[in-house]
Order: structure tokens, then C-alpha cells, then sequence
């Protein structure tokens, strides 16, 4: 196990001003507003209408350096979690580089693991930071993930949502990250997105209440911590009924648990960094667990400083 001196220090998101809500489905997909809250918990989700996944997260950046007053001369790393890139180069990370008027020569990167991107990333970041060689890392995640539904689809198209999140971390000597992050194949396209999403509810359930179980018993374990040592579980928000299933197979809390699934539905790797931000309007300096899955497959949890 590596731990990272590192926390949190700046967070900020960006969601959307359109709201498609359940009633806005029923329109054009055969579904129904209590058939949706009941087997998902969403009540609404956020869809770009002009923004793309680099304006997204441009935003989510910008709001996180000025609202925290934090000095972005600082920041020599960004690294963008996404899956919905408008091109495949430059990376979102280099263009929200260039837009934010960072400094020339740093590094600057996208990380393609779907709904786990963003814990990957803050796991890339923060070792790099480790080494010493980086001061002050940009991780965000973004996603316009209305660009690649189906809206003939209805087991998919009421599940996403569009937004992004940011956050930067430093070293910081008293603080303590830890993370675990793991992936295996998906051969027979269990979950994969092609020019739209494409899945198969059933089995994603299952792969998801296994993995999201096991993820945070692991990360407990090999830091010899209890859930009682920590202050919140920041989950992806992918389904409500997962996170249930989980919290009564560990005998946790739902309290423990921070959601906001019935505002945004699953924003795939821009869900964790929305959450920790809206965690940190109203808390501050809390030991949190992430822990996110999605397609790939792929899974992963940390436990950080906010």
C-alpha cells in the first residue's frame, strides 16, 4: 500500500442550466416518472445544450480556483477524466490548460476509465505530486454524456446526465491519501459505448454491487481502518438502489452516504468531483471514501482529505 501526503485544497462544478426531468422522458420514451425515482432514485438530470465536455470542465476548473481564491500559477499538472473528449486531440486537459492561462510546459492529460476516470486520475495526480517533481495538480472530470444516448433507448437515456467537477490537490505532510484501483475486460460488452451507450442493466447491477462492496472493504482493510474512522462515502452516482444494497450488506448507514443522484442521474467520471464539491460547501477538512465502477470494467476507491 502507498499513501500520498496529500488533501484536497480547492473544489469547484459545473452543471448545465437545462433540467430534463422524468415527466420530460415520458414524452418520448415509454417510461414513467415513479417507474424512474423508484428503480434509480433520479428525479432529474442536467443536459448541454451548447457546452461541450471542454467548456464543462473549464468551468468547473474556474469556479474551483475563484471560489477558493487559490492561485493558479501554482497548478504545473492537469489531468481531465472523460469519455465524451469532442475530438481526440488535444485533451480536454491541454485545451482547459490553455484557457485558464496556465503557465507553458506543464503536463497536461485526458484518462479514459469511464465512470472510475476520476478516482484513477486523482490517483495518477497525486503521485506524481509525490515525487516531487509537481507542486500543485488540476483533476477534473467531464462529461456530455447527452452526446453519445440513445433517446429510443429507454434503459439508458434515463440514467445520464451532463456536468463537470474539478479539484486540486497539493502535498500537504499531515494529510494521508490512499487508493485502490482495479479494471478487468469486459468480452462481451456488458457495458460499452460505441457511438451511444449500450448495457445490460441487469448484469451491470450485479458486477456493481459486488465491486462497489468490495472496493471499500478493501481500502478500510489495508489502511486498518473501520468505516467508523471516516467521515462521509462519497459513491459514484450511478444508481440509488445500488448504493442501498451496499449499505445494508456492510450495515452501513444510508446518513453515511452523500447523494445527489435525484439532481444530476449518473454524470459518469464528472459524478465523484461534483459530490466532493458540494460536500465541501459544508465541510471542510473531513477524511472521505470514493469509490467508483464503470465500464471497462472497471473500479477503484480512495480514501482522501477535503
Amino acid at each position: 500500500m502507498n499513501l500520498h501526503n496529500v488533501k484536497v485544497v480547492a473544489s469547484g462544478k459545473y452543471t448545465p442550466e437545462k433540467i430534463v426531468t422524468n415527466k420530460d422522458l415520458e414524452q418520448i420514451v415509454e417510461t414513467s416518472d415513479e417507474w424512474i425515482r423508484t428503480r434509480t432514485g433520479i428525479q432529474e438530470r442536467r443536459k448541454a445544450e451548447l457546452e461541450t465536455s471542454t467548456d464543462m470542465a473549464y468551468f468547473a476548473a474556474k469556479d474551483a480556483i475563484e471560489s477558493s481564491g487559490y492561485d493558479r500559477s501554482k497548478i504545473d499538472l492537469v489531468i481531465v477524466a472523460t469519455i465524451t473528449s469532442e475530438r481526440q486531440t488535444p485533451s480536454v486537459a491541454n485545451l482547459v490548460m490553455g484557457r485558464l492561462g496556465l503557465k507553458e510546459g506543464i503536463m497536461s492529460f485526458d484518462v479514459n476509465a469511464a465512470c472510475t476516470g476520476f478516482v484513477y486520475a486523482l490517483e495518477i495526480a497525486s503521485s506524481l505530486i509525490s515525487t516531487n517533481q509537481y507542486q500543485s495538480a488540476l483533476v477534473i472530470g467531464s462529461e456530455k454524456l447527452s452526446s453519445v444516448l440513445d433517446y429510443t433507448d429507454r434503459n439508458t437515456c434515463i440514467l445520464f446526465g451532463d456536468g463537470a467537477g474539478a479539484v486540486v490537490i497539493e502535498q500537504n505532510p499531515l494529510a494521508k491519501a490512499s487508493y485502490y484501483n482495479a479494471s478487468k475486460a469486459d468480452m462481451t460488452d456488458i457495458l460499452t459505448v460505441d457511438k451511444t451507450i449500450r448495457m445490460d442493466g441487469k448484469k451491470v447491477y450485479v458486477f456493481a454491487t459486488d465491486v462497489v462492496e468490495r472496493s471499500i472493504r478493501h481500502i478500510l482493510e489495508v489502511n486498518h481502518l473501520t468505516i467508523d474512522d471516516i467521515d462521509a462515502i462519497l459513491p459514484h452516482q450511478a444508481n440509488e438502489r445500488i448504493i442501498q444494497s451496499v449499505a445494508k450488506s456492510m450495515n452501513i448507514p444510508m446518513e453515511k452516504f452523500e447523494l445527489n443522484i435525484a439532481t444530476y442521474g449518473n454524470t459518469s467520471a464528472a459524478s465523484i468531483p461534483i459530490l466532493i464539491a458540494e460536500y465541501r460547501e459544508k465541510y471542510k477538512n473531513k477524511r472521505v471514501l470514493l469509490v467508483g465502477f464503470g465500464g471497462g470494467f472497471t473500479w477503484g476507491s480512495a480514501i482522501v482529505e477535503v
